[in-house]
């Protein structure tokens, strides 16, 4: 019988200790993030996509077990549990095999054979299987009665409990579900009563499309289904019927007499009513949940890059969110954030208003110490960008183009509302555009992650599994970076490891009480916030200026003496140690390993004291672009333009251009040579060159070519 021990191992490859103990960690509720940076010697040194392959396996293996539980149950309530079934069902670590021993006795509704049977026909049936009957019809007289009243009708009723039998071989059912793994074709056909409905035009392609089940990618097998899911087409699965058929009868038959020939129409009905049917669903749901699984890989990776995406910092930033008829909002930012200002301008037509929306944007440049100007990239960012950048101002400040995706989401939210009462989205939206470029992260994750926009059909993917994997994900790259715990707001500090959202509000509201917090260790004066809540947040928290510079680390409270004993045995402060190489070098650390804390930790504080709280992020660069394509009609082939990466797909990626159309670089664009993975060739955010292959106005579609990576 299978243990959690050995089915992860099986699953992972991983050592039996290290499994172990991190299932141990995760039984005390231990966060993925803090077993990767500080349990290091009792995971073996595994990583958080290590550790979370446990996670995610630990799931399956309690849900297979839960199954095992619910069917035994079944089974012994109907009396038809023996020894070795039983047994059979324990050893089993595979769900499908699970079903096909449970499908003999699981039954929901009354089936043609149950019919057959209460008529009295399963001797007769068990007679055609033997095939040694030399007068089968008046073999099947001999069954006629009340229900059954013609040998027909007897040998019918007997092949329904045949083909009952043949669906419950798991001989039969492997052979097929093999044939269809290799061989099965997903066809689909536009549904005549939709043919003149102007909204399946965008599923044309697929009106009458065949392709290998296998190989079919994700990103199109999704938009197969969500066709079929909106009623324009109709899905199904093809495979060679008659070969298939030929197999089933060849592994039943051994005589060709009037036996054989009830099992052949026996075998065809069993393959058309039920095996076909089940197995092709089966089919159709593995390649479903396959789909699923590279769509929510693809969102996790794009989010990861956009939430680690390069902030330019503690700056006191001026924003824009742009607009015609309605103006422009203006908002002033201090360095943590704090909105100082607000005002609309109207520099574009129709009010036209450029003087006096330059003597603005001067004034706030100036009376708030502006560092940096942001602009959102939605309507008219092109024609504010301009604007900005024809003024002169007294120093010199960078212009970023920010993207707005999901700020309309936040600002209409109740974290926006909660933040900024007294403002109306469109203050809000202005806001989140000047915060985004100081750090994506920490205004990012105030929106749901799926409104971001930068999968593809994360409508269409199992949703569960996909918030799942997208909470991972943000809440890894919350703790990689670090929170500043006197800025950080509820919802940035409810993804550090060991908080959550009650604990994040308690902490805000105790430094709103109190004042800004001293030390990590003062918040452990917050409600409801215990040692267990400490030990998992502290080393992911930052304290700037604080009376201990290891509060402003990610080197844990559990390891200051560790610190301090090295301080110590050069006769140096821990402050003169902190960053100073030349000390750090004449550190052994063989002279600090203990039983608890080994070579990998120790490594790890040494490089945090080298450079301590250092962001693992990029800076922000300023980027510009071509400013002569306004609209996609000034687009031309050949072209070279400046872009960024907006999403990246399996089947390529999406560029900004700088106008309302993003352009596709197709993955065989991406390079001369074949690519297998486009995360290798570029990543979200990344700023590129690209080429103009095609331009298609009517259909609003650009095809594009990398060229080089900016440098």
């Amino acid at each position: 019988m299978p243990t959690i021990l050995s089915y992860l191992k099986s699953q992972t490859n991983l050592s039996e200790s290290s499994i172990k103990n991190t299932l141990q960690l995760l039984e005390e509720d231990a966060t993925i993030p803090f077993i990767a940076r500080y349990r290091k010697e009792r995971t073996g040194n595994l990583d958080e996509v290590q550790i979370g392959d446990i996670v995610k396996f630990k799931e399956q293996f309690e849900t297979l077990e839960k199954r095992k539980a619910t069917i035994l149950k079944a089974l012994e309530e109907q009396g038809v549990l023996t020894p070795e079934l039983q047994k059979e069902i324990e050893n089993t670590t595979d769900a499908t095999v699970l079903e096909d021993l449970y499908l003999p006795y699981k039954k929901s509704r009354k089936t043609k054979a149950d019919t057959a049977r209460e008529n009295g026909l399963e001797p007769l049936a068990k007679i055609i299987m033997a095939q040694n009957a030399r007068d089968l019809k008046g073999a099947a007289a001999r069954f006629l009665n009340k229900n059954i009243s013609s040998t027909e009708d007897a040998l019918e009723a007997a092949r329904h409990i045949i083909a009952e039998w043949i669906n419950e071989r798991t001989d039969i059912r492997n052979y097929l579900r093999n044939q269809i793994a290799r061989s099965g074709q997903i066809t689909s056909k536009l549904i005549k009563a939709k043919k003149d409905d102007e909204k399946a035009l965008k599923y044309k392609d697929y009106f009458d499309w065949e392709e290998s089940l296998n190989r079919i990618p994700s990103h199109r097998f999704l938009a197969l289904s969500r066709a079929a899911e909106e009623g324009f087409i109709r899905i199904k699965v093809e495979i060679d019927t008659e070969r298939a058929l030929d197999n089933i009868a060849n592994r039943l038959l051994n005589s060709q007499g009037a036996c054989g020939k009830q099992i052949e129409l026996a075998v065809a009905d069993a393959y058309k009513r039920l095996l076909f049917p089940a197995l092709s669903n089966e089919a159709l749901s593995a390649a479903k949940e396959k789909a699923d699984a590279e769509a929510i890989s693809v969102f996790a990776k794009n989010l990861r890059q956009l939430l680690l995406g390069s902030p330019l910092g503690e700056k006191r930033i001026l924003a824009l969110d742009p607009g015609f008829r309605t103006g422009c909002k203006v908002v002033c930012l201090d360095e943590n954030g704090s909105l100082q200002h607000n005002e609309t301008i109207y520099p574009h037509p129709p009010k036209n208003d450029t003087k006096g929306a330059m003597r603005k944007i001067s004034f706030l440049v100036d009376a708030h110490k502006i560092q940096a100007i942001a602009i959102g990239n939605g309507t008219a960012s092109r024609e504010t960008e301009q604007f900005i950048k024809r003024m002169q101002f007294s120093r010199d400040l960078e212009v970023f183009v920010v993207s707005e995706a999901g700020a309309s989401i936040y600002s209409a939210s109740k974290i926006a509302r909660d933040e900024f009462p007294n403002y109306d989205v469109t203050v809000r939206g202005a806001v989140s555009i000047g915060r985004r470029l100081a750090d994506p992260l920490a205004e990012l994750v105030k929106i749901d992650a799926k409104s971001i926009g930068v999968g593809q059909y994360q409508h269409d993917v199992d949703q569960t599994k996909l918030k799942n994997e997208l909470d991972r994900v943000v809440e890894s790259c919350v703790n990689t970076v670090g929170v500043n715990l006197n800025t950080a707001s509820v919802p940035l500090l409810s993804y550090v490891s060991g908080i959550g959202p009650k604990l994040a509000e308690n902490i805000v509201s105790y430094r709103d009480e109190n004042g800004a917090f001293a030390s990590r260790n003062q918040i452990l004066d917050v409600p409801r916030l215990g040692a267990k809540a400490f030990e998992q947040a502290a080393g992911f928290l930052r304290v700037k200026q604080a009376k201990n510079p290891l509060d402003d680390s990610a080197v844990h409270p559990e390891r200051y003496e560790v610190v301090e004993a090295m301080a110590g045995k050069l006769k140096v402060s821990v402050s003169e140690l902190i960053g100073n190489t030349t000390l750090l070098k004449k550190i052994n650390l063989s002279d600090f390993v203990t039983e608890e804390v080994g070579l990998p930790t120790l490594k790890d504080i040494l490089d945090e004291l080298e450079k301590p709280g250092l962001d693992p992020r990029e800076p922000a660069k300023a980027f510009t672009f071509n400013q002569n394509i306004r609209k996609i009609e000034d687009l031309e082939v050949g072209q070279l333009l400046p872009g960024i990466v907006n999403n990246v797909t399996n089947f390529g990626a999406f560029v900004d251009i700088g106008i309302k159309e993003s352009g596709l670089i197709h993955i065989s664009n991406l390079a001369d040579g074949f690519v297998s993975d486009v995360n290798a060739h570029v990543s979200l955010q990344e700023q590129v060159v690209v080429k103009v292959l095609e331009v298609d106005i009517k259909r609003k579609r650009i095809q594009l070519k990398l060229h080089k990576l900016n440098a």
